[in-house]
């Protein structure tokens, strides 16, 4: 056996759950690595602010695919339930429309199908019909495809008559359309796009895989809220021998002879590296972190042209008073308007004056996140980003949280107004600002077919030897299983990269997990 030779420097930038898990994963496979984050907490979108004794998840609070979560622990022989407890829910969603009808998402199929039935007895057999369509999809577009980087377009030839076969070209609506008809039903199966920044009506039918995805595994939060999940895989990192810094902005990723050699700080440090991992915004990536390097530039023009996410509106506030019987854990709130509201969002740029939302309350699920007594929620109103509507957000954002708690007040909880005692926003110039996203979109590049596997962001950059990136930039794309899974297609480029360049890390050979 040969001497162990240096290991690789490999500096993960952002520490979103992309970025974490890349990270975990490079570790674990014997690479020295440090992870940067700008904030003050790891997470990225996953950060959790805590005011007035109350705890709130400010970003993802659906997991789904606990699998591949549970793969990055057993990476290092160890088991995420020493880490952090996982919850299932059931019902996964509760639905709610203007017109006081409600419909229980659930996984309990008979529940299920009976309230199929009680709205359209001949959705049954459309409903089963679309569940293995979408079955079929999670088959080749997950399981088959969502760890695997398409890095060269023969990579998409050899998967386009599939995709082509599951109607790939055609939109999230228009197949649940195919197999069902009454119109709330078709709401119920298709806003699942929108957990990962797409238009329904315009994101590509494979998409549809999410809702067997969630039937398969189902849907759960973890005891503590979505921040312990976080706190659990630093704890893993940081055991493996991770390094995390927290507060620290990069400025620029370095790059000489069209090679990486690391990063410098915005305080000014200068960090060496054999390769850097980005899981920050890919237009930021480019049109900043690289904005002085000539390789990075057209792939930066092309970023520009692209399209990009819708942006949110979040409302977190705490009451001193519980609310309970209206909502379960997870709930859409559907407006009056469905297409015409998302096409105000995507298309017009129109901040419409009706909204849907989702409601978060995580409090019937875990009581700790709030005083004894009280509740923790949060209320989401998807609206255009920055660039399809650039309102002043400093202005507008209190009068536009004040009619989102009007309307829960008015429609669900009585008296909300005065059982408030704490809350705070989040609008798009808060994702610009403190996430360095571009528009201040939420999600990244809009899931279209056009901008979806190979026509993405590459999971390796095609000119820069040594850099790489993570998350719901590139592929396969937003969500927490999307961004997971773009770390381990990632890290197994990023070593089979170096087994080919013949480079060793350490004793004996790595091999892509």
């Amino acid at each position: 056996m040969n001497a162990a030779k240096k290991k690789q420097r490999a500096i993960i930038i952002g520490s979103g759950f992309g970025g974490l898990s890349a990270a975990i994963r490079l570790q674990s496979q014997g690479f020295d690595t440090v992870l940067l984050e700008q904030r003050d907490k790891a997470g990225g979108r996953a950060y959790v602010y805590e005011q007035d004794g109350f705890k709130f998840d400010a970003g993802p609070t659906v997991i789904t695919a606990p699998d591949a979560l549970e793969e990055l622990f057993s990476l290092s022989g160890r088991k995420m339930s020493d880490y952090v407890e996982l919850q299932s829910l059931d019902p996964f969603y509760r639905l709610l429309w203007h017109d006081g009808t409600t419909f229980d998402y659930s996984n309990d199929e008979d529940f299920l199908l009976s309230q199929i039935r009680d709205r359209n007895p001949g959705d049954v057999d459309g409903y089963l019909r679309f569940l293995e369509y979408s079955k079929e999809v999670f088959r080749e577009g997950y399981e088959k495809l969502g760890t695997v980087p398409f890095l060269n377009f023969w990579s998409m030839i050899k998967v386009a008559p599939q995709l082509m076969k599951l109607s790939a070209h055609r939109s999230v609506y228009s197949i649940v359309s195919k197999y069902i008809q009454d119109p709330y039903l078709r709401e119920a199966f298709s806003f699942h796009s929108l957990l990962v920044g797409g238009n329904p009506f315009r994101a590509s039918a494979i998409y549809t895989l999410i809702h067997y995805l969630e039937r398969n595994w189902g849907v759960h939060f973890p005891k503590g809220g979505t921040g312990a999940l976080v706190g659990g895989m630093v704890k893993l990192y940081q055991d493996v021998g991770g390094r995390l810094l927290l507060s620290t902005s990069v400025e620029q990723i370095l790059e000489e002879n069209g090679r990486i050699v690391g990063v410098k700080t915005r305080s000014g440090e200068t960090l060496n590296a054999d390769l850097v991992v980005s899981n920050a915004d890919v237009h930021y990536t480019y049109n900043h972190l690289l904005k002085d390097s000539k390789l990075a530039k057209p792939r930066a023009k092309r970023l520009n042209n692209m399209h990009y996410s819708m942006s949110l509106f979040l409302i977190y506030f705490g009451t001193k008073k519980q609310y309970r019987g209206k909502f379960c854990h997870h709930n859409v709130i559907f407006g009056p308007r469905y297409r015409g509201l998302l096409k105000d969002i995507f298309i017009r740029g129109k901040l419409a004056d009706d909204f849907s939302l989702y409601l978060h309350s995580p409090t019937l699920t875990d009581p700790s996140l709030a005083p004894p007594g009280c509740d923790t929620f949060y209320a989401l109103s998807p609206v255009p980003h920055l660039g399809k509507n650039p309102m002043d957000w400093n202005k507008a954002g209190e009068e536009y949280g004040d009619r989102i708690l009007k309307f829960l007040e008015d429609q669900y909880m009585p008296d909300l107004k005065n059982q408030i005692v704490t809350k705070r926003i989040f609008t798009p110039l808060d994702f610009k600002d403190q996430l360095s996203a571009h528009l201040g979109n939420a999600f990244s590049l809009e899931p279209l077919l056009t901008q979806s596997a190979y026509f993405r962001q590459h999971n390796r950059d095609d000119k820069i030897a040594g850099l790489y990136f993570v998350g719901a930039g590139t592929h396969p794309g937003a969500g927490i299983p999307g961004v997971v899974g773009s770390a381990k297609a990632t890290v197994n480029t990023i070593i089979e990269d170096q087994q080919r360049s013949g480079e060793a890390f350490l004793e004996g050979t790595l091999a892509p997990t």
